[in-house]
């Protein structure tokens, strides 16, 4: 995700999946500067940021430890698929080149 200016309208949502779990839920969601802190928190986690809006407005919806709804697993699985996708690209890097930022 691009570096942007936050503004109160700005939404952020943060899902949490682990093989363990029947589907992805609803972590952590906010707008304005909540959603700064959810988006500063996962970049020092190193956890990738992917920008959706559509998507964004729907989870939005949900309560916090919501898993998502059948009709939401094809977007949160092309999510999960590019997050597995850097992390996998970051395994390969050389330890001195590794950053997510």
């Amino acid at each position: 995700m691009s570096e942007k200016e936050v503004t109160p309208n700005t939404t952020a949502v943060a899902l949490k999946y682990d093989g363990g779990m029947s589907a992805p839920k609803v972590v952590a969601k906010g707008k304005g500067e909540i959603a700064q802190q959810i988006m500063t928190i996962a970049k020092e986690h190193g956890v990738p940021l992917y920008e959706d809006g559509e998507l964004v407005k729907l989870l939005s919806r949900l309560d916090l430890d919501e898993e998502i709804p059948n009709n939401l697993y094809q977007a949160v699985a092309e999510v999960l698929a590019f997050i597995y996708s850097i992390n996998n690209k970051l395994m390969d890097l050389p330890s001195e080149t590794k950053s997510t930022e």
